[in-house]
């Protein structure tokens, strides 16, 4: 079976909409820009579709050396680069994240159109957020994903999972940051190291899955589909699995159409 890459997204502001992209360069904390952003509250809390299921309708893109994010009517514009300098300490599930906010008319311009008082805030530095694996026994440096550094689903996953659906669903519903071609369902479970062009890249555990999956992005509309379908399915430990949480052991750039080998 040759793997080839179909898709690469990143996510640079943690919830909010993802972007295609043709190539990535990888990094030990993710892909280059992202998920180097997030959304906290009053109390430091980071802000995630969970709660606010229209942060989808929030469509960044990356133009030069800013990042432009799109509402609605509104538009809003940052420089990649820039950030305050007071630190703030939040966290992301419970790994302490060292984070600085960008700037205050970005915090401001979230907070009138999430109708809250919010900000964003921006990962500066590797080594800011640790992330303690149990399941491997070491700690990784990661952005401000969930968990781990990338995502990885095959298409073959999302083709077993639509023919016991009524209504289909796009891969965007599992924010994948690899998507390649498969010919058996979940079988990315099972990869234990591999290689895509010049970076290498190690299996970490299958990715349980929230009720984020069941927010249609097109909308931002929170039905119940497809967690109660995987959950018929894809259940261990009362987890619901989908995709393969991975992290790199170098850096380098991949591209779509690359062919992974093992």
């Amino acid at each position: 079976m040759n793997y080839v890459v179909k898709e690469l997204y990143i996510y640079p502001i943690k919830s909010l909409a993802g972007i295609p992209v043709q190539c990535a360069k990888a990094e030990e904390m993710g892909f280059e820009n992202d998920r180097r952003w997030m959304l906290i509250d009053e109390e430091n809390q980071f802000i995630t579709q969970r709660e606010y299921s229209k942060l989808s309708q929030f469509y960044p893109k990356i133009k030069e050396d800013k990042i432009e994010i799109s509402f609605q009517d509104s538009i809003h514009d940052f420089f990649i680069g820039e950030s305050l300098n007071e630190p703030i300490f939040s966290k992301v599930w419970d790994d302490e994240s060292k984070v600085v906010e960008v700037n205050k008319a970005t915090s401001k311009w979230f907070s009138k159109r999430l109708g809250f008082s919010c900000k964003l805030v921006k990962i500066l530095n590797k080594g800011d957020r640790k992330h303690n694996s149990s399941r491997l026994n070491q700690t990784l440096n990661v952005s401000l994903a969930d968990g781990y550094p990338y995502l990885l689903i095959g298409s073959e996953s999302l083709d077993s999972l639509n023919e016991k659906l009524e209504e289909k669903i796009t891969i965007q519903r599992f924010r994948p940051n690899i998507v390649i071609s498969t010919k058996i369902p979940h079988e990315e479970d099972l990869f234990t190291t591999f290689q895509i062009g010049n970076v290498k890249f190690q299996n970490a555990k299958p990715c349980g899955r929230c009720v984020m999956v069941n927010n249609n992005p097109m909308t931002g509309i929170m039905l119940k589909e497809p967690l109660k379908t995987l959950s018929t399915y894809r259940t261990s430990n009362n987890n619901v699995l989908f995709g393969a949480n991975i992290f790199c052991l170098n850096e380098g750039t991949i591209a779509v159409g690359d062919s992974l080998s093992f």
